[in-house]
């Protein structure tokens, strides 16, 4: 009895050994390979990349295919079926090119890697993951539940993989879907403009176009530099708020004094950038003007005082910087010179 009882003993050691050797080796996580994101020297140093969600080939390869992809909309079907480029089109600087029935108009996403005060006409978004889930969940946006958003991805063939690819997991959360749309957009950088040749000493400007800078950057002149002139001009935008003479009466309930609570931000609006300016019509944060030469003769000549106008309209008892018909033509051919085709044409940007 003792013989068999070892016996029994072995084959049950040989049997767990076997099961044992069976099982799968654990897979080493995949790792992602780091996004190289584009770093001027003359552009600012600080950015808004979240600790929690660096950037990498693969999260950004997948924010670009979910930003093109109606299936963001968590439903099947084409009626109101709606993703992110149905209002962020490239060739008009991510922006809409017209009206999308919104109540304020779209702004650009350029070079919002670089903004760190908030997104949003009134810098109500905290960060780029916060304005996916906006844009997601808004009835006048994309107008979808979170939760069926992730179910219908998840039922995909090819969703898993890259978000496992990306962030290693397979199961699909709304948070990794913020993270890729976020890194995605954080990627679309904007340095190639002819300002930007002038800049690295690659390129001249016109006489027009040199004259028109200098009206950009004097108080005397056009007077652009205190609201789109930060950063030594790379980002051509403060990312602050301002209420710049539209309106002496206001009743918009999203305008910044909504978040800050501030009498003194009633009309105010942030500024956005100017680059890629000549393809982001309409203008102002409720789309007013749909061309430049209207932008122009604004600041020239129809600025409203108000008791919330920021001070740094200093031109306000005038109307405006009263600017002569050739200072107009020069100011605007230097904010044509704002233009990157380089960025508008990137395959890199476009829909996978």
């Amino acid at each position: 009895m003792r013989k068999v009882g070892t016996i029994v003993r072995i084959g049950i050691c040989i049997l767990c050994f076997a099961l044992a050797s069976c099982k799968p080796e654990p897979k080493t996580p995949y790792q992602p390979t780091a996004y190289d994101l584009p770093q001027p020297a003359y552009f600012p140093s600080r950015n808004n990349i979240l600790p929690d969600n660096p950037m990498t080939e693969e999260g950004v390869a997948l924010g670009r295919k979910l930003f093109y992809d109606p299936r963001l909309s968590g439903r099947d079907g084409t009626d109101g079926i709606r993703c992110c480029a149905s209002c962020h089109h490239q060739e008009s600087n991510f922006d809409f090119g017209g009206s999308a029935g919104l109540h304020h108009s779209v702004m650009p996403l350029v070079n919002l890697v670089w903004n760190t005060t908030g997104l949003g006409w009134n810098g109500g978004v905290a960060t780029l993951e916060d304005m996916v889930l906006a844009a997601v969940t808004s009835p006048v946006e994309i107008n979808a539940d979170t939760n069926q958003v992730v179910k219908y991805l998840q039922r995909t063939d090819d969703y898993p993989e890259m978000f496992y690819k990306a962030f290693g997991s397979r199961d699909i959360t709304f948070i990794n879907i913020e993270r890729a749309i976020a890194q995605f957009v954080r990627s679309l950088v904007s340095t190639d403009s002819k300002f930007d040749r002038y800049l690295r000493g690659e390129e001249q400007l016109t006489q027009d176009e040199l004259a028109g800078y200098l009206l950009f950057v004097t108080e005397e002149g056009a007077d652009c530099f205190h609201c789109h002139g930060g950063g030594g001009l790379a980002l051509m935008t403060t990312n602050l708020f301002y209420n710049n003479g539209l309106d002496d009466e206001f009743n918009d309930p999203e305008d910044r004094a909504v978040i800050t609570g501030s009498h003194w931000d009633r009309g105010a609006y942030k500024a956005p950038t100017l680059r890629n300016i000549a393809v982001s019509a309409p203008y102002m944060h409720d789309g007013r003007f749909q061309t430049l030469d209207e932008v122009i003769d604004f600041y020239s000549d129809s600025v409203k005082n108000s008791e919330t106008l920021s001070p740094l309209m200093h031109h306000v008892m005038d109307g405006g910087v009263r600017l002569t018909d050739l200072e107009k033509a020069q100011l605007k051919a230097f904010l044509n010179t704002l233009t990157d085709e380089t960025f508008l044409e990137n395959p890199e940007y476009s829909r996978p």
